[in-house]
């Protein structure tokens, strides 16, 4: 309807400055007060397709974006509009820093060691150096091997001997892609994957920042659509923590996107889509986006249907339903939603998850519910279960070791919390 006030309103105007057609589309379906859901059933496609195609900066399908013009009534003008190429402008000014937290001096630097105080910090700096200069080649060996028993390591959550073997095997996927060939490259981007997602489970972002970046870099350049989907996970989750929830939300929907361009005729290939979904989910429900939340949660699990209960061994993405509906406990509870989070995770069992990461994850997670929901004892029991599947899950993680000193501050008397302020504040094994 070319004389819609809707279309001439500022807000229309503003999204065809910004040459987004997918917030027209959103405007559209919201003034006609239809759902994610709604809209897909017209178009024949997901509430999570809808969501993602509404957000997007660049167009991946230009044909849907049409259609969906259509369906809410978008002029045609409005839209060509949209789709123009931006006008030139004056270059922007460079902004030496990208993030608030990207700038780092030495009295930083000790803070953010003193707040990880359960890795040494020797290995942290070890770390910096390795990343600073990369090390010369160890000849330890095939990367292979090591990277299995390093992926293992992180499943046992053996923080502190996997961040010691860390600058080596980086040392050596250098080495090893100077082949050119794309394997390697792929390994070495695995590598720098598996860096960050350590350096941010101890909370170290701005190396778990450039340690993603890296890997990145490298998935581009092996061409590996898993590797690539695999650092793009790791930097939104940096992105997160470091308050930057928008730019982790665009980039999880570019990478799921291009995995479900793989046509997902594999196993692998469905595990990383719900994968990626699971991730987007969590990701905006830190950013309180609720409706787009649980319709990604929910096609995360639409999406895992075909997955068996158990991952197998090796796989980059070990995905199951049971994952699924452990990524949705924590979808509720960044929402603040407490009571959908312990009823989503009412039927888990440490047996449905294959290593004692995962196992101890279920713990923790049910224990930031419990706690939410103001149940120390509850709260208490879960983060001892979590302990016993692997205790560096409960003493390395900034935010949950931060529980447990609330526990012991505050209920000090509610059973088993004195048990496990004692376990966490133990010396490491």
């Amino acid at each position: 309807m070319p004389g819609d006030p809707l279309w001439n309103s500022s807000k229309a105007k503003e999204l065809v400055a910004r040459r987004h057609p997918g917030g027209l589309i959103r405007l559209g379906r919201e003034h006609r007060g239809w759902t994610l859901a709604d809209l897909g059933g017209h178009l024949g496609c997901s509430a999570a397709t809808v969501s993602r195609m509404e957000r997007r900066s660049h167009i991946t399908d230009l044909t849907l974006i049409h259609r969906a013009a259509s369906t809410v009534g978008i002029p045609q003008h409005v839209l060509v509009s949209s789709l123009a190429p931006p006008a030139p402008t004056a270059p922007a000014a460079t902004r030496v820093s990208a993030s608030p937290h990207a700038e780092e001096d030495p009295m930083r630097r000790r803070s953010l060691l003193a707040a990880t105080a359960t890795v040494p910090a020797a290995m942290l700096l070890g770390m910096d150096r390795a990343l600073a200069d990369t090390p010369a080649p160890t000849g330890r060996g095939a990367l292979d091997p090591r990277m299995a028993a390093a992926r293992e390591l992180y499943d046992k959550g053996a923080h502190t001997q996997l961040l010691a073997l860390l600058p080596g095997l980086i040392a050596d996927g250098h080495a090893a892609a100077s082949s050119r060939r794309e394997l390697d490259q792929a390994r070495l981007s695995s590598a720098y994957s598996l860096s960050a997602a350590l350096l941010i489970k101890i909370g170290s972002y701005e190396q778990a920042r450039l340690t993603a970046d890296r890997a990145r870099t490298w998935a581009e350049v092996s061409g590996s659509p898993l590797a690539a989907a695999a650092a793009s996970r790791e930097l939104a989750i940096v992105l997160r923590h470091q308050d930057r929830g928008e730019e982790a939300q665009r980039l999880m929907e570019s990478a799921a996107a291009r995995v479900e361009a793989t046509g997902l005729r594999t196993e692998a290939a469905s595990s990383a889509y719900a994968q990626m979904l699971c991730t987007l989910a969590y990701t905006a429900a830190r950013g309180g986006q609720r409706t787009e939340a649980l319709a990604m949660a929910e096609e995360a699990r639409r999406a895992a249907r075909r997955l068996p209960l158990l991952a197998p061994a090796g796989r980059l993405f070990p995905l199951s339903p049971a994952a699924v509906d452990l990524y949705t406990v924590g979808v509720h509870w960044a929402l603040g939603d407490a009571g959908a989070a312990l009823e989503a995770g009412r039927n888990l069992r440490p047996e449905h998850f294959p290593t004692a990461e995962r196992k101890a994850r279920l713990g923790t997670d049910m224990a930031r519910a419990w706690w939410a929901w103001g149940r120390p004892e509850q709260t208490a029991r879960a983060l001892l279960d979590a302990h016993r599947a692997s205790p560096g899950e409960v003493r390395d993680r900034p935010a949950i070791r931060r529980i447990v000193t609330e526990l012991a501050q505050q209920h000090l008397r509610a059973a088993g919390v004195r048990e496990l302020h004692a376990a966490v504040s133990a010396p490491a094994a």
